[in-house]
């Protein structure tokens, strides 16, 4: 039976620190039963720079959340948005020679990878591993193919790492929290985990997050997170273009923006003098406005996805596109432009999606910490062993 006790999840995303506190109830549902946010402050340009402002952040609304719960907490569940994470897929294999695939050989295959992973990247840390795929006899596999006779077996996974530094720190501010970390969580993964709950015979795709000053795209295949992506541009730029081109403020080209039809060309007519302020009235073709927004966003589009020299090898079956823009007005104005230029690209389709409630998230991340992944690998660790002991597993496994 799981605990019904309280449980802290803390998210550290972009621009707020969100608590949150959740419960298991009788049935099994998850409730949260308290959340607050507050300002990010302490982290620049994804990296901790005041730890003791963070420490003191924490400290006193977890001090504050457990007055007013009447409950002291002894772990923490951490959603990270605000770190520069990767992913390394790596490919393992075992020669069975006509015997049965067994439980060992994925626990040594694991295993390997794992501290191969430790070799190349010695200034990070696994966070997450992923089941991607498998291959018996050269021939892809739904399952782990466990129990089956074969020659060769080939497992691949996905590694996602963040930074040894960014690791300690954030063990360290808790720990002077006196709070375990239980588990850290990226948000991509999670909300890759609710496209593929909330939509049917759905395992591999394409997310994309355009946010105000950056951008994201995440990879999933086979339900398994195999790439992550960061830009440091997003939906604002599309605005300061505009405002270059036609030496009109920001906050004027935002007012009159939702007056006006983008989703279509122009020939010559021009913005109407009520969208300006008195005695600024410049006679500016919709047209050019029209076409400095599909330049920009086009480019983005090239950058982030048909362009990106990283995602060729995923690009080679048709994959949908789940599309997320956090600025209301640039979805409501820019839409249809976004949908044309990332649609350039036959396999891909473009599906608009609203951004996820706080409830969702949450509810994954519990059953996340609660039950696991279908798709996710817990590395075994195996006893140490003696030198000869070690030669004989050597001499076995060739």
């Amino acid at each position: 039976m799981q605990s019904k006790s309280p449980m802290l999840f803390i998210e550290i995303d972009k621009i707020k620190f969100n608590f949150v506190v959740g419960k298991n109830l009788e049935n099994n549902d998850f409730k949260i039963i308290h959340k607050f946010s507050t300002p990010v402050q302490g982290i620049i340009d994804n990296k901790i720079i005041d730890f003791n402002l963070i420490f003191e952040i924490f400290s006193k609304n977890i001090f504050l959340i457990e007055q007013k719960i009447n409950h002291v907490f002894e772990e923490v569940v951490i959603v990270i948005n605000n770190f520069d994470c990767s992913l390394i897929n790596f490919s393992g294999f075992k020669k069975l020679n006509g015997s049965q695939l067994v439980k060992e050989n994925v626990t040594y295959i694991l295993n390997a990878l794992k501290s191969k992973i430790s070799e190349i990247e010695p200034d990070k840390v696994i966070l997450q591993i992923f089941n991607s795929n498998f291959f018996l006899d050269g021939k892809k596999t739904e399952n782990l193919p466990i129990g089956l006779f074969g020659n060769f077996y080939s497992h691949e996974l996905s590694f996602f790492l963040i930074n040894k530094n960014d690791f300690q720190n954030l063990s360290n501010i808790f720990n002077k929290c006196n709070l375990k970390i239980k588990k850290i969580i990226s948000k991509n993964f999670i909300e890759g985990v609710c496209l593929i709950n909330n939509n049917t015979n759905l395992d591999s795709f394409f997310s994309i997050k355009i946010e105000e000053n950056n951008s994201q795209i995440t990879f999933f295949e086979n339900s398994a997170l195999r790439y992550v992506q960061n830009f440091n541009f997003g939906s604002e730029i599309v605005f300061s273009d505009i405002s270059k081109i036609t030496g009109i403020k920001k906050s004027t080209i935002k007012k009159m923006l939702p007056g006006l039809n983008l989703n279509q060309k122009y020939d010559d007519e021009v913005i109407e003098k009520k969208f300006f302020e008195v005695n600024h009235y410049r006679k500016i073709k919709k047209k050019l406005i029209f076409e400095v927004v599909k330049a920009r966003i086009s480019e983005m589009t090239e950058l982030i996805v048909l362009k990106n020299i990283n995602i060729t090898s995923f690009m080679k079956k048709k994959y949908p596109i789940f599309l997320s823009i956090s600025d209301e007005l640039s979805s409501k104005i820019f839409n249809k432009i976004y949908e044309n230029c990332f649609s350039q690209n036959k396999n891909l389709k473009v599906n608009f999606l609203n951004n996820l409630n706080r409830e969702q998230i949450f509810t994954e991340v519990n059953k996340i910490v609660q039950y696991g992944w279908k798709k996710e690998a817990v590395p075994i660790i195996q006893e140490k062993k003696s030198i000869i002991s070690r030669l004989f597993d050597i001499i076995f496994r060739s």
